[in-house]
């Protein structure tokens, strides 16, 4: 079976439960250490780590010998000696789907953008944190992102300097706190490797006890765009709104797309709107941050530290939810796609 026949296998499992499942065959059993053989189209397995927290990634950066990431390649046609630009996708809490193998890597190629579609969950044995976000920790996708930066930065195809990074939901949150400062310089990445744009979906991580302070200096001058549908219930657009605003008055190019009636998950293909009664939600009004300067949590209202002991008593209080939509529309996502290849192609020329 062909690389291509064997991601729309996957694509077409993935639609039926959102995910797709750890149980399917492994694409790649060999761990790739870089793509200098210049792959087309394929699926390739690549070191990662699992750090618990930010703070454990920062403080130990690069593989940790027992994580693994899948890596789905798609490359546009690329002239004789050309270099293209590429974008890391990276998925939410139900796993790669449908829409990452299939429609953005469409998208993406046919503007003469490479993608790498990133599993996360696969490859550490779960499907879904819909109902449990614990199973796989949140720097953990923030670990895969920067692992599938060095690992496409070494095709010689790819313009390591225009490299941007893209997520849906949880993997949104993921792209934001790649775009700190503190934590791109963790990674000791090579020759000042570093993504060259940041595109937040639907982002979780805008509320919340992973979302960062948004102070000047805490991101830097690589450009941010947000992209929301209004009518989101899982993750409101209020905050996201208000955070991205923020985050531009800090210093940082900011721009912001809101999908009038969009909901949740909508670039997905299905136009059924789906109740998930045990998804597990963050409150707009959760008072929770981090500052990554100090390395503490604090209240953003008041702006006084949380102790660790009373986290999970504010959690539970002010900032968890159960129950929430999504919907797929099919007119939106072509809106969101014609507007992030524009903004991609802007910050690529840079």
């Amino acid at each position: 079976m062909t690389a291509r026949r064997s991601l729309l296998l996957a694509a077409l499992c993935a639609v039926l439960g959102w995910t797709a499942p750890a149980s399917l065959p492994a694409f790649a059993q060999d761990v790739v250490a870089d793509l200098s053989a210049a792959p087309a189209d394929g699926t390739f397995r690549f070191a990662s780590s699992t750090p618990k927290t930010l703070t454990e990634l920062m403080r130990r950066p690069g593989p940790d010998g027992n994580s693994t990431a899948l890596g789905h390649l798609f490359m546009p046609k690329v002239a004789a000696g050309a270099k293209v630009p590429a974008v890391v996708l990276l998925h939410g809490s139900g796993g790669i789907y449908k829409a990452m193998l299939d429609f953005w890597p469409r998208q993406f190629n046919a503007a003469g953008i490479a993608v790498l579609s990133i599993d996360s969950f696969g490859p550490r044995g779960v499907s879904s944190t819909v109902e449990d976000q614990r199973q796989v920790p949140f720097a953990a996708d923030v670990a895969d992102a920067f692992a599938a930066l060095r690992l496409l930065s070494t095709h010689p195809q790819v313009d390591a300097s225009r490299i941007a990074v893209m997520g849906f939901s949880r993997g949104g949150a993921a792209v934001i706190r790649s775009a700190a400062e503190r934590v791109v310089a963790s990674q000791a990445l090579p020759g000042g490797l570093r993504f060259a744009a940041h595109v937040p979906v639907y982002a979780a991580g805008c509320t919340g006890a992973i979302r960062l302070a948004p102070k000047p200096g805490v991101f830097g001058k690589v450009p941010m765009f947000f992209v929301h549908g209004d009518a989101d219930d899982y993750v409101p657009i209020g905050g996201c709104r208000d955070y991205s605003a923020l985050v531009g008055k800090a210093g940082t190019p900011v721009q912001f797309l809101a999908l009038a009636g969009g909901h949740h998950k909508f670039d997905d293909d299905s136009p059924r709107r789906i109740y998930l009664a045990s998804a597990a939600r963050t409150l707009e009004g959760c008072p929770l941050e981090f500052d990554i300067d100090a390395g503490i949590f604090v209240d953003r209202v008041t702006g006084q530290r949380i102790p660790g002991n009373q986290m999970a008593a504010v959690n539970e209080q002010s900032c968890s939810a159960r129950g929430a939509n999504v919907e797929g529309n099919t007119r939106l996502r072509a809106q969101a796609a014609e507007a992030i290849v524009g903004f991609l192609t802007t910050a690529f020329a840079r």
